[in-house]
């Protein structure tokens, strides 16, 4: 009688083995700028907005993050004032709240400080970078200045790592793709000649 049942769990661990080998593997998802059409809030103009999803290295303490993500948003060439589009903001959206400091502004006007992400960044294994960005509402993203995205877009790929509220690092990795589509789009491709 002890056969049997041995007979059986023999079954059925080779079966679930050969389960596991013969699945098939999903195929990689091709990694390029995701293009969405939004409005603004007070549904008053049509924006486009690019993003690119990015990894953690060292992720955050909150386990309901999403992955890290940059966000483009841009005036299209068709509703700017302009022949060419324009950038309206880039952020890098974290998914977790991030630890605010507060920067003495340069010219002092009584005693306001502004609220700042501190952010250690660097593009292609170069050079640390140290910057304060501006935090957004949530304070779970912050806004990445024109300059230092067009430098990232020309990157094959670039880290950042900033502090959660709690003071830990959080890391994220974003490997850049072709921006052409996205300097064009946002009227950020003055490098080229």
């Amino acid at each position: 009688m002890k056969t049997i049942p041995l007979l059986l769990l023999v079954s059925l661990a080779s079966a679930s083995v050969g389960f596991t080998q013969s699945a098939p593997q999903p195929a990689p998802s091709a990694h390029e700028w995701q293009q969405s059409q939004k409005t603004d809030t007070g549904r008053t103009f049509t924006y486009t907005q690019f993003t690119l999803v990015g990894t953690f290295v060292t992720p955050p303490h909150d386990p309901v993050a999403n992955r890290p993500t940059l966000a483009l948003d841009c005036i299209p060439a068709n509703g700017s004032h302009r022949a060419k589009g324009r950038l309206l903001a880039g952020n890098l959206l974290v998914g977790t709240t991030l630890k605010i400091v507060y920067v003495e502004p340069e010219e002092i006007r009584g005693t306001s400080y502004f609220p700042k992400v501190a952010v250690r960044y660097h593009t292609d294994g170069g050079k640390d970078m140290e910057d304060n960005w501006t935090p957004g509402t949530d304070k779970t993203s912050v806004a990445i200045p024109t300059d230092v995205l067009k430098q990232q877009l020309r990157a094959h790929s670039v880290a950042i790592t900033a502090d959660d509220d709690r003071g830990s690092p959080v890391a994220m990795r974003f490997d850049i793709p072709d921006p052409t589509l996205v300097e064009q789009g946002c009227h950020l491709d003055e490098h080229k000649k």
